[in-house]
């Protein structure tokens, strides 16, 4: 080998050497993630993957669904919400596909629809009939999109902090997730990505809680460590990039096939999601409004008694309706 190649190929050593670290250093880190925040409900396969959920509340009581947002999982439903509604609701929380424990086959299913169509083969199989669907955030967009395929079968929308529109300006909370690239995200997600993330943990929890504080313990109670591993990157910039490209088709069917009725809470000060333009917009679909003055984003999490209250309003409005 001559001394110029020899030079050339150093540089590439180099890049092996870090891609080899960063993959041992994300094994360990998804380790830690998972003994942190270990799976707590049962698995139950669908087309295309399995959806991990828990089934809670007496099983005769009326069914509400709790569906998580962006880069989340079940445990932002756990943390305050679930535990003030199963009393008295059977409440299924779960994880969407790809996310926290749920299974999908590839990053296409991360789509809308596919997401939708997942959920309402899980709810079919444990025999979940007319549920109120209460959706944060991105799990807002996948709570519209079940209810747009079964209308008859959704009693009522409950939207919180919902993404309901197409986002005109970039989140830049997640702007590194945005990766079109099916074999670069997972590249990614294999090597760079859960150290990166566990260096700048605090600045995007400050970003995306603003302008309340997040809790010491989210990232075990409120399974906040889940997103350093591979799998919790993987799925989050396919997520990104699907609801990009659904969400403007899935708008344009509100006004004739929106049927659903329903409510949508914003924090007045979401730093993520504009309320205005993503949540007063959906009164002319039938919805209802509200807006809480100094709240942000992350009300699940942040005042889970109001998020609480705010669905059995939902429930109630829809109920006397009916």
């Amino acid at each position: 080998m001559s001394f110029a190649l020899s030079i050339l190929l150093i540089p590439l050593a180099i890049f092996a050497l870090l891609l080899l670290g960063g993959c041992i250093w994300t094994a360990a880190l998804s380790r830690k993630a998972e003994k942190m925040v270990p799976r707590l409900g049962q698995m139950q396969p669908v087309r295309g993957g399995a959806i991990h959920y828990l089934d809670l509340g007496p099983r005769d009581a009326p069914p509400v669904v709790l569906i998580h947002g962006l880069s989340g999982q079940l445990q932002h439903f756990t943390y305050g919400i679930a535990p003030l509604l199963e009393k008295q609701w059977r409440v299924i929380v779960l994880d969407r596909p790809g996310c926290g424990y749920s299974e999908r086959d590839h990053d296409k299913l991360a789509a809308l629809p596919e997401q939708a169509r997942m959920i309402h083969e899980c709810l079919d199989a444990l025999q979940i009939e007319n549920p109120v669907l209460v959706g944060h955030s991105l799990g807002g967009a996948v709570a519209l999109a079940m209810a747009l395929e079964r209308p008859e079968r959704t009693a009522a929308l409950a939207l919180i902090s919902p993404l309901t529109h197409r986002q005109p300006d970039e989140m830049n909370a997640f702007r590194g997730l945005d990766v079109s690239s099916v074999p670069l995200r997972h590249l990614i997600g294999h090597t760079i990505a859960a150290p990166l993330a566990q260096r700048t943990a605090v600045t995007v929890l400050t970003e995306v809680f603003r302008p309340e504080t997040w809790p010491e313990d989210f990232l075990a109670r409120g399974g906040g460590a889940l997103g350093l591993r591979p799998k919790g990157f993987i799925a989050a910039s396919a997520d990104y990039m699907e609801a990009v490209g659904n969400i403007l088709s899935q708008e344009q069917r509100y006004a004739n096939e929106l049927k659903t009725p329903g409510g949508v809470l914003f924090g007045a000060e979401d730093n993520l999601l504009p309320p205005e333009s993503q949540g007063k917009v959906m009164t002319a679909f039938g919805l209802h409004y509200e807006a809480v003055p100094g709240r942000g984003h992350m009300l699940p999490i942040t005042a889970p008694e109001l998020c609480a209250d705010f669905i059995w309003r939902v429930a109630d409005r829809a109920a006397n309706a009916a």
